[in-house]
């Protein structure tokens, strides 16, 4: 079995197995005619439980020919053009190679010794995309899994440098457990789920998240985050943050910056910047202005993997004062003693919630000295013009009413039937249309609620899509939505 460790004496081995797995999917991307074959998780399910993982196939290419009826035949392409689902974006091939590379040698970058050149990669990286946001020289941050983690950091951080200060000004010792039930977040109703999930996780409940209405942009409406703030002071709570959303998982909208920046200050609470979708838009060459005010932040979240084009995963989170990433230190004597830190040492695990840590990092240096930063905007601000497009050809089509204009590259939308029909028959058209286009193969959507009505989604991160794709998308949803109206009011009938 040593003739399948990755070493010296087996290269040769690697380069033609890299080599014939890369021709498979190749051939597979080259012939992929729709985003998805339509197969069901019950079709799927008996074939890939049917196989017997104590008995290998041993071959390299009989395991790539099982692959290709297990997983390559009916994955989900993202890279196709009428894949409008969730945020999955296409990827630049400099990524990929990064990918292929990171993933032989295989370094891990909790501590120096163990990645010298990764190490100083991840932190060039770092200093490059906190120049970018305008944070400033006391900036710092660490590579993370996704959004979700990036979020959940950032929060730890606003809660244990919340719970300094209450307890720094009090006027009498006050035990953390006593401050830890009265701190308070504020973040829009239209912020990300991870913002909720992260305060149950840090110990606060989920009952500790104050959520703000939106206004008709689906922005955080200020004027009641002003009034939330000062309710909490008025209470005897804390706010510990306030979270403003860079680009929202369902309607693209970026809070207003620099008015939730201003209120977080006079509140004395940490503001973080969730621009986990929006990120792509610091590089973009003409829409950078769509984040002013991100320079306010405290911590900023960035998923470059995606609107910077890269592979699953790639995430960073980012602070502007590096002496509070301390809130995530902990030195253990086998790994990152002490006295590291004090000879100046750089061991990422110092400020990570992660120890072994892949190097993620790689995927986007390689895409900047291929592309430039230049060239991953373009990409980017190609999208972002399609769904201005897009939002044109929604709004004249008198069989869908769609929410709001785009201000990145998500259009939320709904279809209208023609006459009459019950509101919960309504509903549950939006969701066999979008179920149905799914089994068909032919194009994938993504869906969400808006008022408690069932709506329909494009997600739009591909450049190679056009407004062809999107009308000819929006016909095969009204004619599923048709279909299922016709026959549901004819049994009614």
């Amino acid at each position: 079995m040593r003739s399948h460790l990755l070493n010296e004496t087996t290269a040769d081995l690697y380069r033609r197995s890299v080599t014939e797995g890369v021709e498979r999917v190749a051939a597979k991307l080259a012939t992929t005619r729709r985003p998805h074959t339509g197969i069901s998780v019950d079709e799927l399910a008996p074939v890939i439980n049917g196989i017997d993982l104590d008995r290998p196939l041993e071959d390299t290419a009989a395991v790539l020919d099982e692959l290709e009826e297990v997983y390559l035949r009916d994955a989900v392409y993202f890279h196709h053009p009428r894949y409008l689902g969730h945020l999955n974006c296409p990827v630049v091939i400099p990524a990929v190679l990064g990918e292929a590379v990171l993933s032989a040698v295989n370094s891990s970058l909790d501590t120096w010794d163990q990645s010298i050149g990764g190490t100083l990669i991840e932190r060039r990286l770092i200093d490059w995309t906190a120049q970018r946001i305008g944070l400033g020289p006391g900036a710092d941050g660490v590579f993370t899994s996704g959004g979700s983690q990036s979020n959940f950091h950032a929060l730890l951080l606003a809660r244990d440098e919340a719970c300094r200060i209450v307890m720094k000004n009090s006027t009498r010792e006050l035990p953390k457990s006593e401050v830890l039930p009265k701190l308070r977040i504020f973040t829009s109703e239209a912020s990300h789920f991870s913002v909720k999930k992260s305060a149950a996780m840090l110990g606060l409940g989920y009952e500790a998240v104050i959520s703000v209405p939106v206004d008709r942009n689906r922005r955080m409406d200020t004027s009641v985050l002003a009034l939330e703030l000062e309710n909490c002071a008025r209470e005897g709570l804390f706010p510990m943050a306030v979270v403003a959303t860079a680009g929202t998982t369902d309607f693209g909208s970026i809070d207003p910056l620099p008015e939730i920046a201003a209120l977080a200050a006079e509140h004395s609470a940490w503001m973080h910047v969730d621009a986990a979708y929006g990120c792509g838009l610091l590089v973009s060459p003409t829409r950078r202005h769509l984040l002013d005010g991100i320079e306010l932040a405290d911590s900023v979240t960035v998923d470059y993997h995606k609107s910077f084009f890269q592979p699953v995963s790639s995430s960073a989170m980012l602070v502007r004062d590096r002496d509070t990433l301390k809130h995530a230190t902990y030195h253990a004597d086998y790994l990152n003693p002490r006295r590291m830190a004090e000879e100046r040492i750089p061991n990422q695990v110092d400020k990570s919630i992660q120890t072994t840590r892949r190097f993620d990092a790689l995927k986007l240096w390689m895409t900047l000295r291929v592309m430039g930063a230049d060239g991953i905007g373009s990409l980017f601000d190609e999208v972002v013009d399609l769904a201005a497009a897009g939002w044109d050809v929604i709004d004249a089509d008198p069989r869908f009413e769609v929410v709001v204009k785009p201000q990145i590259s998500t259009l939320v939308f709904r279809f209208l039937p023609g006459e009459e029909i019950p509101a919960d028959l309504v509903d549950e058209a939006q969701l066999h249309a979008r179920k149905a286009l799914f089994a068909s193969g032919e194009a994938v959507v993504a869906g969400t609620k808006v008022d408690g009505k069932q709506y329909l989604k494009f997600t739009l991160l591909n450049p190679q899509t056009t407004t062809a794709d999107i009308t000819a998308v929006l016909d095969l949803l009204a004619a599923h939505a048709e279909q299922f109206l016709g026959e549901s009011l004819a049994v009614h009938r």
